[in-house]
């Protein structure tokens, strides 16, 4: 089948900026947060030299309380989607796919080798080449058992690129897609949805959504328009938004199920206990697939 992402926000030659503004926040948060919530020791050193630099020229405005609510989601659906995966591997799973994988280590921080477990990062080439580039200049180590596969989503279907690439779609497969789902169209979403559904049993996702601005606090709400006045401008705006209770729809459609959801309570509850501030959120997370994975 075709696979259109229609990923708008990425233009032509150009690596997405909102791939390094992750990347930054997930770096920010090996130096200002403890306790860790994602213990990443190549989050700094993977990032741009100017960006890096940066991180500790912006210290103070780091303890804003949106700064500071930023990096722990950013930091948190990562370590959410590496439990996740887990829980996968000890039921049999294999594969990872890291579907927008931007400037993402865990490649290089994989715990299951041994398990003989092979990855696949999935990006828009310019992405991806900007990507290896600041592998070659921080002197970090093609991963182990990882393929690039660079997909022009608007051009390229991904189940062929990814089967070019050695994934094989009649086992069971985990994928990664983070900080994705809020930039595609409906169709697009669909699509990827579509593309899952032809998946083996077993397999499962784990992606994040934002809510409506109807569907906040007004704080909360000024939060959203912030951050979506700002990727606006760098030319990646948001276009996806879904209400509770609509994404386990669109699962039910290509008969996969929510297996696991956490709006912000429960990601406070999970990984942030000693943190009461964390409450509320623009955004869940989301763990699905085609059956349940071990508990």
């Amino acid at each position: 089948m075709q696979l259109s992402f229609n990923l708008v926000y990425v233009k032509p030659d150009i690596y997405s900026g909102t791939a390094l503004r992750v990347a930054v926040r997930r770096a920010a948060h090996q130096i200002f947060d403890r306790p860790l919530v994602l213990d990443d020791p190549y989050a700094l050193r993977i990032l741009p030299r100017e960006a890096a630099a940066g991180i500790g020229a912006e210290r103070g405005r780091e303890q804003d309380p949106y700064a500071k609510g930023m990096r722990s989601f950013v930091a948190v659906r990562s370590r959410f989607a590496e439990d996740e995966f887990a829980r996968a591997v000890a039921g049999g799973v294999r594969q990872y796919v890291a579907l927008g994988a931007g400037l993402d280590t865990f490649a290089w921080r994989n715990p299951h080798r041994d398990a003989g477990v092979r990855i696949f990062e999935v990006d828009h080439p310019a992405t991806q080449s900007w990507k290896r580039e600041s592998m070659r200049q921080a002197d970090l180590p093609e991963p182990e058992a990882t393929s690039y596969v660079p997909v022009d989503f608007e051009r390229q279907a991904l189940a062929g690129c990814l089967s070019e690439a050695g994934f094989r779609q009649d086992v069971p497969a985990f994928f990664s897609w983070l900080g994705v789902v809020p930039y595609l169209t409906m169709d697009a979403f669909r699509s990827t949805l579509a593309f899952f559904g032809e998946m083996a049993a077993g397999s499962g996702v784990v992606f994040d959504y934002a809510l409506p601005a109807e569907a906040v606090s007004e704080r909360e709400r000024a939060v959203l328009n912030a951050l979506a006045a700002r990727v606006s401008k760098i030319g990646e705006p948001f276009q996806l938004f879904f209400m509770p209770g609509e994404i386990a729809e669109e699962l039910e459609a290509v008969n996969w199920r929510v297996i696991a959801e956490l709006d912000g309570a429960a990601i406070r509850d999970r990984y942030f206990p000693d943190r009461p501030e964390m409450r509320g959120g623009i955004a869940r997370l989301i763990g699905a697939g085609t059956q349940a994975l071990p508990s």
